[in-house]
């Protein structure tokens, strides 16, 4: 039970599947110059949550509450913030991947990560899209330069990030190619995907030609293989940022660019997303919310791999 100093958050003592995660009490933190505390009343849940509670990733061992994802209502500012006062609703990513921990009942974060929450969508709707969508919109404008026109190919366009992807590229006037399983194909029509590819029938690398930007989700040899549907110039944008220097090499050798990166908290950015919100040009399809106390829950969806859009936890 929280009291007026501490609150519920989700927590973890050791790595492993989704049953080491508890719910425990933590003392409520409060925000540092620069800093929002934030009512946190929904935080998405996405792949690197769960590969974080296995692996412990870049957060190395526990304990730690993990969570990047965050909309909720201001508590308190911290000294130097002029941006927010309290009561007001806001979304954003907490700083990738040292500013975690939006899985509780509060979190603080920089005032600079969090932009207002637009007031058409509902804190579960907002909380479905930071990471996502920051991760797609600086991939898709800052790092390939997406142009009206141009053949954009998303890989895995019914996940988190690829759903959004679809969105965010159609905005800049791509045209889409996504690939998923035949299943989701009218889900990615739904969302403006031109040409959805099975990747379960046919070889993508075989069935996609003069591509300019690839925005690659999966990693691995789904990245290196991407290369090859590249036009002359073109630019496969991989968010896993690890893996073999065969990527870059293989890319040289064609004359195309690879690019491997990681998210990162930006107001700029929130405000862009925002806008697209806000003129109805992006939404997260949020694939099944739970309380967050059920959050193990949430993982063991998450790990098998098949949800189509966001897991969302609802803060009571």
């Amino acid at each position: 039970m929280s009291t007026e100093n501490t609150m519920r958050a989700i927590g973890q003592t050791v790595l492993g599947g989704p049953e080491v995660l508890k719910e425990i009490t933590l003392e409520r933190p409060s925000p540092r110059p620069n800093e929002i505390l934030v009512r946190v009343r929904a935080a998405g849940v996405n792949p690197t949550d769960w590969k974080h509670r296995a692996t412990g990733g870049f957060l190395g061992e526990p304990p730690f509450v993990l969570g990047w994802d965050v909309s909720g209502v201001v508590e308190a500012t911290g000294i130097g913030v002029a941006a927010f006062r309290p009561g007001d609703e806001v979304f954003g990513m907490l700083p990738y991947p040292f500013g975690h921990g939006s899985h509780a009942e509060y979190a603080t974060g920089p005032a600079r990560a969090f932009t207002r929450k637009p007031a058409g969508i509902d804190h579960v709707q907002a909380a479905a899209l930071p990471l996502v969508s920051l991760t797609a919109w600086q991939a898709l404008t800052e790092q390939a330069g997406v142009r009206p026109g141009q053949r954009v190919l998303i890989h895995a366009a019914a996940g988190g990030v690829g759903h959004v992807a679809v969105q965010i590229a159609k905005s800049l006037g791509a045209h889409v190619i996504g690939t998923a399983s035949a299943g989701k194909h009218d889900f990615l029509r739904s969302i403006g995907v031109d040409e959805p590819v099975d990747y379960t029938s046919v070889d993508f690398a075989e069935a996609v030609r003069d591509v300019d930007v690839v925005l690659d989700t999966i990693g691995g040899e789904t990245g290196l293989r991407s290369l090859r549907v590249l036009r002359p110039g073109g630019v496969v944008v991989s968010i896993l940022p690890v893996g073999s220097d065969a990527f870059y090499e293989e890319a040289e050798r064609l004359g195309v660019r690879a690019v491997r990166m990681l998210v990162d908290a930006d107001r700029t950015g929130m405000e862009a997303v925002a806008d697209l919100v806000e003129k109805g040009a992006l939404r997260a399809t949020v694939a099944r919310t739970f309380p967050l106390a059920d959050a193990a829950e949430a993982h063991a969806l998450g790990d098998t791999g098949r949800t189509t859009g966001k897991l969302v936890l609802v803060v009571d």
